[in-house]
C-alpha cells in the first residue's frame, strides 16, 4: 500500500492507526550536501518537497525486498540534521501487506505496479489551511530546520496543496479523507489475507 499526501496530511497518523507495518519513504531523502538537490526558484532553500529532493531507486528497491523476502534495511534519516544517521532492519513477518508512506509516494506508483507489487495507493488531503497549522506544529515540535524556513515553507506548500494533490491523484494515488483511507486498507488487508498462501505480499 504506497500512502502519499502534502506534507502535514496525517500520513503517519493514519499508518500507525491501520496496524500494520510501515515502510517510511522519508527516510530515502538525499543528504543535505548531494549537488544533485533541487533549489526553490529565486531562493537558496533546498526544496526538499521537490521528487529531486528523494531517492526513488534506493525506495522501490527496499520495497521490492519487503514484498518478496519481508525483510530489509533502510536508512535512518535525521531531517533536522539532513543526513543518514545509521541503518535499521524492516520486517513485516507474515502481514498480508504493508504501508508504504510519504509524501513522495505517489511518484513510485506506476513502478510499483509494473513489479507487480502495488495493492492500492491513497493520497490524503485534509486542505490547505489544516494542513499547514498541522504541518507547522510538528515540524517546530521536532525542531526539523529553523522557523523562518518552517514558515517559507509552510506558506509556500499551502499555496501549492491544490495542485500538489491533483499530481499526485494523476501517477495514480486515489484522493480520500483518514475514514475513507482506513476503509480500503482494511479491506485490502482481509483480501490479502484470503488469497493462497504461496502468494507474495504487496506494498
Amino acid at each position: 500500500m504506497l500512502l502519499c499526501g502534502p506534507s502535514g496530511s496525517g500520513k503517519s497518523l493514519l499508518a500507525a492507526l491501520s496496524g500494520l507495518p510501515v515502510l517510511r519513504l522519508d527516510d530515502f531523502y538525499k543528504e543535505g550536501d548531494d549537488p544533485s538537490l533541487p533549489l526553490v526558484p529565486g531562493s537558496a532553500d533546498i526544496d526538499w518537497d521537490h521528487p529531486g529532493s528523494w531517492d526513488a531507486d534506493t525506495a522501490v528497491a527496499a520495497i521490492e525486498r519487503l514484498c518478496r523476502t519481508h525483510r530489509t534495511e533502510v536508512p535512518l534519516y535525521d531531517i533536522s540534521l539532513s543526513a543518514r544517521t545509521g541503518e535499521e532492519s524492516v520486517d513485516i513477518g507474515d502481514a498480508p501487506l504493508f504501508i508504504a508512506e510519504g509524501v513522495f509516494a505517489a511518484e513510485i506508483v506506476t513502478r510499483c505496479r509494473e513489479l507487480d507489487l502495488l495493492a492500492d495507493a491513497l493520497c490524503l488531503s485534509r486542505g490547505p489551511v489544516r494542513t499547514f497549522r498541522r504541518r507547522f506544529l510538528r515540524d517546530l515540535r521536532e525542531g526539523r530546520k529553523s522557523v523562518p524556513f518552517l514558515l517559507r515553507r509552510g506558506w509556500r506548500l499551502m499555496r501549492l496543496e491544490r495542485s500538489i494533490v491533483a499530481r499526485q491523484r494523476a501517477l495514480g494515488a486515489h484522493a480520500c479523507d483518514r475514514d475513507e483511507a482506513l476503509g480500503r486498507l482494511a479491506q485490502a488487508a482481509a483480501g490479502r489475507s484470503a488469497a493462497p498462501a504461496s502468494a507474495a505480499p504487496a506494498g
